[in-house]
């Protein structure tokens, strides 16, 4: 799913040439693990006060073909306030559980290996076992996601959900030593990492071969998700050329819940990514 961070540099080369350049690559941390056998931070709204902490050490790289990160980030800060008409994990930008909580290349999750409840959301899968499976509170928003887009004309499957941390160490580590540990940090996450670990993200996919490609991004599928997918509080979380915020390419497919509220307020207000609504520092890098 993701295709490339860089340090930010002077915009003299089109960040557009780079990003689809990138992109023809092919390369996606969001490739689905497995196939069916067939401090206080602040939104830039008006809206709910999240809480946080600061981000957890960067994970260093290594010289070793075969990487497993594994040390433990610090604890997360107790929670200063929340909406008092919800539940105060909805509203943690470091607690795991937390549909708010943000994860990236400069914030892993705590505890590193996490793993949240499970359910299966009753909707076209492209995959099986913990692949086929996210959060509860995921898939439920799931099934109205699809039913609605069904509704629409917009075909659409679930083609990469959760992800385990022991799932992300093999598919990260497969991709060091196919290629390296710098390109592997552009085309996988590192475990701990990913945002598939928590269970409010997954991939979606599409007829017509453009899974997980440039090309999904014509797809029917994506042009509804664009429109609508924050009726049912999901956001596209890696958008167009918003990579030196969010480390990661373009990814129409990747979706990520983050509740109606949230979702809705970051659509009016225009703010496309997770660290400017929450005022976190970008993470282009580890």
């Amino acid at each position: 799913m993701r295709d490339g961070p860089h340090e930010p540099t002077p915009r003299i080369v089109s960040r557009r040439t780079v990003a689809l350049a990138t992109l023809s690559l092919g390369l996606t941390a969001c490739a689905p693990a497995e196939r069916a056998p067939s401090g206080t931070a602040t939104p830039t709204s008006a809206g709910p006060t999240p809480s946080s902490s600061a981000p957890g050490p960067s994970l260093a790289p290594s010289a070793s073909p075969s990487v497993a990160p594994s040390s433990t980030p610090p604890a997360a800060g107790p929670l200063t306030s929340a909406p008092a008409t919800a539940s105060s994990l909805a509203y943690s930008l470091t607690d795991p559980a937390s549909q708010w909580v943000v994860v990236n290349k400069r914030r892993p999750l705590n505890p590193i290996d996490y793993a949240p409840p499970l359910a299966r959301p009753n909707v076209p899968l492209e995959v099986s076992g913990e692949s086929a499976q996210v959060h509860p509170t995921t898939a439920r928003a799931a099934e109205a996601l699809f039913a609605a887009a069904a509704g629409a004309g917009a075909s659409m499957t679930l083609a990469s959900g959760y992800r385990s941390y022991a799932t992300q160490v093999a598919t990260y580590n497969a991709q060091v030593a196919a290629h390296g540990q710098a390109m592997a940090d552009v085309a996988s996450a590192r475990p701990g990492h990913s945002e598939h670990q928590t269970g409010w993200a997954f991939d979606v996919g599409a007829p017509g071969g453009c899974n997980f490609a440039p090309c999904f991004a014509g797809t029917s599928a994506a042009r509804w998700i664009a429109e609508h997918a924050y009726e049912f509080g999901f956001i596209v979380r890696y958008p167009f050329m918003l990579h030196d915020i969010t480390g990661y390419y373009y990814e129409p497919w990747h979706v990520r819940f983050i509740g109606i509220e949230a979702s809705t307020d970051m659509k009016r207000r225009g703010v496309a990514t997770l660290e400017e609504y929450f005022g976190l520092p970008a993470a282009p890098t580890y």
